[in-house]
């Protein structure tokens, strides 16, 4: 069966996929500088004589296309970009690049990409269709490199009827992994304000134009445009990380410079919620004698998960990994740059587990003490070929 000869080879190439995975992680490249890391690849799919295509300056677009006739594409994409953090873990593959780290995991996403291509190339002969295989760059950074790929085409020539999508999740076990059908992840849009009043001694307000005070007021009435104009039903978080003021005890600011961030998971309050944010923060700015610069900094759209598509690929993964191990997952407010697949595209986005309390391996994406259970590499390599070759009803 297609499945046992899966897990095989899975099993036979899973010291190499952990090389691949340690290789990235030891030599992480920013967002739009992922030079060695789209060489590496390359390098790989040559030896595996995968024809490729480069696409959005560092990205790399295979096909693996079985020797059965068929004309359905399914799509594998995996990010490969890291993040600009100074890992702290003590480990044989610590980054070599000071500053920069792989610690949301697309280290693993890409070396278990290139696990998936290489059961893939040895099964050509048994399966019909064809696999595209996205190794995408930019995923970290607007305008995100998923959005650059469309937009040159990678969902053309030939066109999937499904894109797939993996991402660890350190809160899973590793040899599990979690799947949710419909809205999963949020838009996400960045906000930058400045408030710029009249500074001066803080025992004389009258003669000033105190911006801390205005800011007060408008973070309270930008948190009620949320509260009292969004569809309780629909999620939405707006939050403000820094606020800068830079008086003293005494003194008051001639200007106050905020970011936050607003997500959320419909397009059309989302647009909405940009106006009336804006509206709201210059009209009472004016009210009290201060001017306001607004920004909203669009970012990624919200992610769908495809019901029907989603819903097969579970039962797969249910199939391959058996059911105790394929799980139900909540929403997520954070962002992902694979939104702009599951816009345009049936498109489903799964969770792969990476944790392990045992050996302390817990950390969070994005910090300086993420790392991954190696282990989960060979589940994530076979899973994928699986899905893969189902989807495409072998």
């Amino acid at each position: 069966m297609i499945k046992e000869r899966i897990q095989l080879i899975a099993e036979e190439i899973f010291n190499n996929v952990v090389d691949y995975r340690r290789h990235l992680h030891t030599n992480p490249e920013l967002s739009f500088e992922e030079v060695a890391t789209s060489a590496f690849v390359s390098a790989k799919l040559d030896e595996l004589e995968i024809p490729y295509v480069r696409m959005a300056d560092n990205g790399i677009v295979g096909l693996i296309t079985g020797t059965k006739p068929s004309d359905k594409v399914v799509a594998l994409r995996a990010d490969m970009d890291a993040l600009p953090i100074t890992e702290a873990n003590d480990v044989p593959y610590k980054s070599k690049n000071v500053g920069v780290m792989h610690a949301c995991g697309h280290d693993a996403h890409t070396s278990s990409l290139l696990g998936t291509a290489t059961i893939l190339s040895k099964l050509r002969n048994e399966f019909a269709g064809t696999v595209k295989l996205i190794f995408q760059p930019a995923e970290e950074k607007l305008p995100g490199g998923a959005n650059l790929m469309i937009q040159e085409g990678v969902l053309e020539n030939p066109k999937p009827q499904a894109v797939i999508g993996q991402h660890v999740m350190p809160f899973i076990d590793a040899g599990k992994v979690g799947f949710r059908a419909g809205k999963y992840m949020a838009s996400t849009d960045e906000i930058y304000v400045k408030v710029i009043g009249k500074g001066g001694h803080g025992a004389q307000p009258q003669q000033n134009i105190d911006p801390v005070i205005i800011t007060a007021h408008m973070l309270t009435g930008l948190q009620q445009v949320i509260s009292r104009f969004a569809d309780p039903k629909n999620p939405s978080v707006l939050s403000f990380g820094k606020v800068i003021a830079n008086g003293a005890t005494n003194v008051i600011p001639n200007e106050v410079y905020l970011e936050g961030t607003f997500r959320t998971m419909d397009e059309k309050w989302r647009a909405d919620a940009h106006i009336r944010m804006k509206k709201l923060a210059e009209g009472l700015c004016e009210s009290m004698g201060a001017k306001c610069e607004f920004t909203i900094m669009k970012g990624y759209p919200y992610l769908i998960n495809e019901e029907k598509l989603t819903a097969n690929v579970k039962g797969f993964a249910v199939d391959y990994l058996g059911k105790d191990n394929v799980l139900d997952l909540d929403i997520w407010m954070a962002g992902e740059d694979f939104a702009y697949y599951s816009q345009v595209a049936d498109s489903c986005f799964y969770r792969l587990g990476t944790r392990n309390e045992a050996r302390g391996i817990t950390s969070s994406v994005h910090t300086p003490t993420f790392d991954i259970e190696e282990s989960a590499l060979m589940g994530s390599t076979g899973l994928m070929a699986y899905i893969a070759l189902k989807q495409l009803g072998n």
